[in-house]
């Protein structure tokens, strides 16, 4: 697929951070005193992808390419570090990319909607509350451009990533700094998967929002 390079500049991109990744929050919440956090901090360091990533252990991606020595370094590198096992539209399982949106709009029915099919996988009936930390970045360079593309359906299914992983991994090798895209779940929105971490520029945290479902199959509620 043959796609068009479109120079981007764009401020305040938003992606959503489950904020049970803070560190700090999660394991002071479970830990029962002094010496149990520090036990629990060693077992967390010791299976930490990030943490496995800036020693250059993981096979996807050097410590090379990671960030050292700026503001939110580790919420960056925690995204190519920590991909999902059967990746996401854009990366495979060994390395992951910088998922953001434009629009905050955008970035709540991407993360509603995953947020809901798990909910509906594991037959959730209970109330259910997620809270998420809204980090902005900037944009700057040449990305791949899908939108207005007439052969991008395969690519932008909205029940399959097998054929956007394998762009993805051909654009990724042949250097490629991301893809910028409409988005799946919001039809008025864009998106922006980016392959580079230092490319993600400007990173700071915003608001706290909190998503909230009655049920799995009700709709959901920021």
């Amino acid at each position: 697929m043959k796609l068009q390079i479109t120079n981007i500049r764009q401020d305040n991109t938003h992606r959503l951070i489950s904020a049970r990744y803070d560190d700090d929050t999660v394991l002071n919440r479970i830990a029962a005193d002094a010496s149990e956090l520090e036990a629990l901090i060693e077992l967390d360091s010791g299976t930490n992808d990030r943490l496995a990533g800036e020693a250059n252990l993981l096979p996807g991606i050097s410590v090379h390419e990671l960030l050292f020595g700026v503001e939110h370094a580790p919420v960056v590198n925690a995204a190519f570090t920590h991909s999902h096992p059967e990746g996401s539209r854009f990366n495979g399982p060994e390395r992951g990319a910088w998922y953001a949106a434009f629009e905050l709009k955008t970035a709540q029915a991407e993360i509603a909607f995953h947020k809901s099919r798990e909910l509906q996988e594991i037959g959730w009936e209970e109330p259910e509350t997620f809270t998420f930390d809204d980090y902005l970045a900037d944009f700057r360079g040449p990305f791949h451009d899908l939108r207005g593309h007439s052969g991008s359906r395969q690519v932008l299914d909205p029940n399959s990533y097998a054929a956007s992983q394998e762009l993805a991994q051909q654009l990724l090798e042949a250097g490629s700094a991301g893809i910028v895209y409409p988005s799946v779940r919001y039809s008025k929105g864009t998106c922006i998967a980016c392959f580079r971490p230092t490319l993600v520029t400007n990173v700071r945290q915003e608001q706290t929002l909190t998503l909230t479902f009655r049920h799995a199959h009700a709709a959901p509620r920021w």
